[in-house]
């Protein structure tokens, strides 16, 4: 029977065995995928200072993160709610004197003090990584390239891929398409939305064609080429042209290039990894700044919550197990686990193999199926 106190808070949940199981198998899948590229694994502490977690990156916002004062320090302390600037940190200190680039990626948990409309959980499963000391197209290139490997070894098909300019609007509004400072967020908001109405009432009338120059990568990239009359986008666009040229037909590509949700600290190129099965993205990644050092950098981030929608928890099929009945030999029982058998022990006469799981028992010293 549950009890009030049996309940966790809104926003948690426990992974039972097939889930558990599902989840480490990706993940050991995606890290494995990683390291096959270069990628180092760091750990960063689940708890840090929250001036830490909020300086190294823009737009990292500590009211989203769960906060408790130190009782050594006295200083405020924060559960990460995002390992991407952990890893900066790590750069710009730790492996401030490593060779450039730095390749590091990393898995663990991030938590949210209050959970979102889109994504209820509270607490995430975060992979990813980063490529500390470059974010020119060779780099982007590379993010999207190891986390389409990284999503293939986990097992996920049906992949697609959508680019994204997340300076757009500070690019324009420098010279093309002039607009004042204070109106620049209403209209980067607004565009973000695909609301025309609210695009012309905060003054980004100029800005409008950019609501069209959406869609499958090869039309919507002709659409925002015509609209760069000045070339002040040509740098981009031809580097958007190359990464897309390198991934060929490798996975379905589309282009929003006033994209903002969910790319509040990158600069001039963004990209969200989508699968058919999940209704929210796998991942984002993109060129970003690490604030201190001043260091480029280029990564992405992976998240178990959408992939287990296409993975699913059962893949209908029963590991090897054998049941060891009391009194069994320990050395032949060893044995058997070298060999990749797992293997379940009698601890009483009345434990039954197959309600236990098993599919073979110990008789004669071999497995034999039940």
């Amino acid at each position: 029977m549950t009890k009030p106190d049996d309940l966790l808070p809104i926003g948690l949940e426990d992974a039972l065995p097939a889930r558990a199981a599902t989840i480490t198998r990706a993940m050991r899948d995606v890290l494995k995928a990683m390291d096959s590229h270069g990628y180092d694994r760091v750990r960063p502490p689940l708890i840090e200072f929250e001036q830490s977690l909020a300086g190294r990156m823009e737009g990292v916002a500590t009211r989203r993160m769960v906060r408790f004062t130190d009782p050594e320090s006295l200083r405020t302390l924060a559960l990460r709610a995002d390992m991407t600037v952990q890893v900066g940190r790590i750069a710009a200190t730790g492996l401030a004197d490593a060779p450039r680039p730095l390749r590091l990626c990393y898995a663990g948990d991030v938590a949210l003090l209050k959970a979102d409309q889109l994504d209820p959980a509270r607490q995430r499963l975060q992979m990813g990584a980063e490529l500390i000391g470059s974010d020119n197209v060779a780099a982007a290139i590379e993010a999207v390239t190891v986390a389409l490997d990284a999503l293939e070894a986990a097992g996920v098909t049906g992949l697609s891929v959508d680019l994204t300019l997340p300076d757009l609007v500070d690019t324009l509004a420098e010279d093309a398409l002039p607009l004042a400072d204070d109106k620049r967020e209403a209209v980067r908001r607004e565009l973000d939305m695909k609301d025309a109405g609210a695009l012309k009432a905060a003054g980004g009338d100029a800005y409008l064609p950019l609501l069209y120059a959406t869609g499958p990568f090869d039309e919507a990239i002709e659409k925002l080429a015509a609209l760069d009359a000045g070339g002040v986008l040509a740098s981009r666009i031809a580097a958007l042209r190359e990464v897309a040229g390198t991934l060929g037909d490798r996975v379905r590509l589309t282009l929003d290039p006033s994209e903002r949700h969910g790319f509040e600290y990158q600069s001039w190129f963004g990209f969200t990894v989508h699968a058919s099965g999940a209704r929210g993205a796998l991942g984002r990644g993109g060129t970003y700044a690490i604030k201190g050092s001043d260091e480029a950098a280029t990564g992405f981030s992976l998240y178990m919550e959408p992939l287990l929608e296409v993975l699913g928890t059962d893949n209908g099929e029963q590991r090897r197990t054998v049941f060891l009945p009391e009194g069994h030999d320990r050395e032949l029982a060893a044995r058997l686990r070298g060999e990749g058998w797992r293997t379940v022990a009698a601890n009483a006469e009345s434990d039954d193999a197959k309600a236990l799981g098993c599919t073979h028992v110990f008789e004669g010293g071999e497995p034999k199926p039940l």
